[in-house]
C-alpha cells in the first residue's frame, strides 16, 4: 500500500491551535481528517500531533512518547483525542496460511505496542475529561469523512463459466 505524506495547509488558521505552517500529514486518510476538520463548524480547535503521551511500552518495558495524531475540540465542549489506523491494526495478528513467522512477529509487537499507546492515551484523555477514539477506514467512511473515490471498490466481477471438459479423442 502506497503511502502519501505532505504538507497541509488549513484555510481557518485561527482554528489550528499549533503552528498552521507546519502541519504535516502521514496518510491521505490523516489528510481527509485534517480537512474535515478545518471544514467543519462544529469543530472550533484541532491539532495534528501536537498532544504527546509518555507511555511504557510492555514490548521492551521502556518510556516512550506518542505523538496522538489529532487532538479535537468541538462547538459543544467535547474534546477528543483521536488515532487514525487502518482496522486490521487494531485487530490482534492471526496465523495465517503463506504468513512468515517473521512477519507475524513484527505484527504481533507492533500491536502490543499499540495496545500500550492507547492505554495510555486513554488514562491521559480520561484525566482531563476527554476521550481518546480510534478512527479506522469504518469510522471515516461512516462520518462522510473519506471521499468515496478513496474508498476501496469491493466489488467482485462474476467468473466466467469455464467450458465443459471434455477428454480428447485419442487416435488409434
Amino acid at each position: 500500500m502506497k503511502t502519501y505524506k505532505g504538507r497541509y495547509k488549513p484555510t481557518y488558521t485561527d482554528k489550528y491551535a499549533g503552528d498552521a505552517n507546519n502541519v504535516v500529514y502521514r496518510s491521505m486518510w490523516e489528510r481527509h481528517v485534517m480537512k474535515w476538520c478545518d471544514e467543519n463548524p462544529n469543530v472550533i480547535k484541532w491539532v495534528s500531533e501536537e498532544v504527546v503521551v509518555p507511555y511504557l511500552c510492555e514490548t521492551d518495558g521502556r518510556m516512550h512518547r506518542y505523538f496522538i495524531d489529532f487532538a479535537i475540540q468541538y462547538r459543544d465542549g467535547r474534546q477528543i483525542l483521536v488515532e487514525v489506523k487502518p482496522h486490521k491494526e487494531t485487530l490482534r495478528p492471526a496465523k495465517k496460511q503463506g504468513k512468515t513467522r517473521k512477519t507475524l512477529l513484527n505484527e504481533s509487537l507492533t500491536y502490543v505496542k499499540n495496545q500500550s499507546k492507547w492505554k495510555a492515551a486513554t488514562e491521559y484523555a480520561l484525566d482531563r475529561g476527554w476521550h481518546f477514539e480510534i478512527w479506522t477506514e469504518k469510522e471515516l467512511t461512516a462520518m462522510g469523512i473519506m471521499p468515496k473515490s478513496t474508498q476501496k471498490q469491493r466489488v467482485k466481477k462474476p467468473l466466467k463459466p469455464l467450458p465443459p471438459f471434455r477428454k480428447k479423442k485419442s487416435k488409434k
